[in-house]
């Protein structure tokens, strides 16, 4: 019989029919246990520490309700030692036969042996800063991609309508100035003429015009003020 390590266990026969496992490690078991709890929605909806057991598992633990954390203790009778090997090799005793060399392959389970560099490379605190710069570099170019993406939509829909991209974009802006002002206006009388020749609106293009000239000659007299220097 082979010394597995870590230890390795032959299942039940119904347990090995429901799981399609014959022989592994109890690690291994208990997670293709799982894997089968939650492909089966076995778990309890509203208490997550009990598992409502299928007719298999009734059949196999012999309950119809049991807790996740006794599932380890159940399992140990339904775990048994792994099969020995068995040679079948015929031994001669005729002094005439030649002797014969016979070559048998066995499998066996070896740790890897990766895994040790694997851990001591996690375990590296100059990797794990490396591999943090890494993942910080990684999020700022998906960032940029996301802010280079929102530019090119942009101008391939105002290239694509520019007067229908302008409309949509200021129907846009006024939405959020109104949910940002908390005013409230009227979208029927705002798409009529005569809505826009109220008092306010003379009042509007007085301040809008007032502005502009305001700041045109503002930037007259800096200039001005340039060329004489």
């Amino acid at each position: 019989m082979l010394d597995y390590q870590p230890p390795q266990f032959k299942l039940d026969p119904r347990l090995a029919r429901l799981l399609g496992i014959h022989t592994q490690t109890r690690s291994a078991i208990i997670q293709a246990l799982w894997q089968y709890i939650k492909t089966n929605k076995l778990q309890d909806s509203h208490d997550k520490e009990y598992i409502n057991c299928d007719k298999y598992f009734q059949q196999i633990f012999d309950c119809p309700r049991l807790k996740f954390s006794e599932i380890p203790q159940r399992l140990t009778n339904l775990l048994l030692p792994p099969d020995p090997i068995v040679i079948n090799h015929i031994i001669s005793v005729d002094p005439n036969d030649q002797k014969k060399t016979a070559c048998y392959d066995i499998d066996v389970e070896v740790e890897d042996p990766l895994k040790g560099q694997m851990s001591s490379f996690l375990l590296s605190t100059a990797n794990q800063q490396e591999i943090t710069a890494l993942d910080n570099k990684i999020h700022e170019t998906i960032e940029s991609i996301n802010q280079l993406k929102i530019q090119r939509d942009f101008m391939l829909s105002f290239s694509k309508d520019p007067k229908g991209y302008i409309q949509d974009w200021l129907k846009s802006q006024s939405r959020d100035l109104k949910v940002m002002t908390d005013v409230v206006g009227n979208p029927e009388e705002e798409r009529r003429a005569e809505f826009y020749h109220e008092p306010w609106s003379q009042e509007a293009v007085s301040r809008y015009f007032y502005c502009k000239l305001t700041g045109c000659k503002q930037n007259e007299e800096e200039n001005l003020c340039l060329t004489q220097t």
